[in-house]
């Protein structure tokens, strides 16, 4: 809701500009299948989310902290692949306009911050996710799509240190607003 607020202001609520559509689900990974949390693999889920949706202008995906758990013995170079995968999938879809693509935005999630809180599902992924942002980057321009490091504008909570509190929420929106607001559709 913040985000449509945002990239709505100063329009008539009933007739928005923007339609926003949060998919957001906790434990969803890019592509891994999680054999402890289940049914979370962010790819297989993805076209039937697409296709509910339509026709969709731009896609924001912001995945990857849950690939960070030890479970799947990640490395960096792996989570941003599985992302970049993602994003194809969205950019083949035809779930655009008319059938076409919609334009996609790869949000790199900041970094996470100690906290014992999650270290039984992530144990310390501080320096793993701290590698993301340049690999993010480059499988965006790789495929044609736009990229947001979110890390240049809100910090994880350290309260959890995986999740965002609602000044974070409020920051990233205002980011994810300007990044589509100079997307070219």
């Amino acid at each position: 809701m913040v985000l449509k607020r945002i990239l709505n202001a100063g329009r008539d609520w009933e007739d928005p500009a923007w339609w926003v559509v949060e998919e957001g689900q906790s434990g969803r990974t890019s592509c891994r299948e999680d054999p402890v949390e289940g049914d979370k693999n962010g790819f297989r889920q993805l076209i039937p989310i697409l296709e509910s949706h339509k026709p969709l202008d731009v896609v924001a995906v912001m995945l990857g902290t849950n690939d960070l758990k030890p479970r799947f013995s990640p490395t960096a170079q792996d989570i941003a692949l599985g992302v970049q995968r993602v994003a194809k999938a969205v950019m083949k879809s035809e779930t655009g306009p008319e059938g076409g693509a919609p334009k996609v935005l790869v949000i790199c999630p900041p970094a996470t911050v100690e906290s014992p809180k999650f270290t039984h599902l992530f144990g310390n992924p501080v320096a793993l996710s701290g590698e993301l942002p340049p690999l993010y980057k480059q499988i965006a321009l790789e495929c044609g799509a736009d990229f947001l490091e979110a890390g240049k504008y809100i910090e994880t909570s350290t309260q959890d240190g995986i999740h965002l509190d609602a000044q974070a929420h409020r920051k990233l929106a205002e980011a994810v607003a300007t990044a589509i607001n100079a997307i070219k559709l």
